[in-house]
């Protein structure tokens, strides 16, 4: 069962596919968008991150920050990133630190659930049923 709306988020530092360290308090006044995702360069998880990036504009726009988290490492997010021109920052979660802090463990990766962040570090919207290909139009639908 993921975290629920009105919960503090969890902190978390880790790196990101550049070895730069981010820290959900680091992001302290925006609002963060933090999608979890099984796997870097697998079909599902691809069309997921291309809605991101198709709509990346968008959240700029309404200072939102957005980020990835899988279990894969920092060189694996590196090469998914290139290859797909990924403007956002993916989080290495290769020990499952932030995973298992935001319940998504599916047991060796982590499950597809999106967890909106506001500023205050309070959880304002989760999505559990995620469509892969409209997500992000998705998630900025329901914070209009």
């Amino acid at each position: 069962m993921a975290l629920s709306v009105g919960m503090d988020a969890p902190s978390f530092t880790a790196k990101d596919s550049d070895g730069n360290t981010i820290s959900l308090s680091d992001l302290a006044g925006k609002t963060v968008v933090l999608y979890f995702y099984p796997k870097d360069d697998t079909p599902g998880c691809t069309k997921e991150a291309q809605s991101f990036r198709d709509n990346y504009a968008q959240y700029q726009g309404k200072d939102m920050v957005v980020l990835g988290v899988s279990m894969d490492d920092e060189a694996s997010h590196k090469l998914f990133k290139e290859k797909y021109g990924l403007p956002f920052q993916l989080l290495a979660d290769p020990d499952g630190t932030i995973t298992k802090a935001y319940d998504v463990d599916g047991g060796g990766y982590a499950k597809r659930v999106t967890y909106v962040i506001d500023g205050n570090g309070k959880i304002t919207y989760v999505d559990e049923k995620v469509k892969t290909e409209s997500h992000a139009q998705d998630i900025l639908s329901a914070m209009s």
